[in-house]
């Protein structure tokens, strides 16, 4: 299963929206029997690997999205 683009709004951040609603991405993915579920972020994005990974998450690679990225050393997670 993959999460994908999670936002929850700034006047909403800090109150527990994500974790809320990674946790229910958590649960539907065991209920219905899926082996993993996959996301991915970028190396600025901070707050959310922390998130992540407090819900478990773990990284297990990382790529340069473009050659500009490569470039810039800007990865995805």
């Amino acid at each position: 299963l993959e999460l994908k683009r999670m936002s929850v709004s700034k006047d909403y951040r800090g109150r527990g929206v994500s974790k809320a609603l990674c946790g229910e991405v958590l649960r539907f993915a065991r209920a219905r029997g899926y082996g993993a579920v996959v996301l991915s972020t970028s190396m600025v994005q901070v707050a959310a690997q922390r998130l992540y990974e407090g819900q478990g998450f773990r990284k297990v690679g990382a790529f340069s999205p473009s050659l500009l990225g490569s470039l810039l050393c800007f990865q995805i997670f």
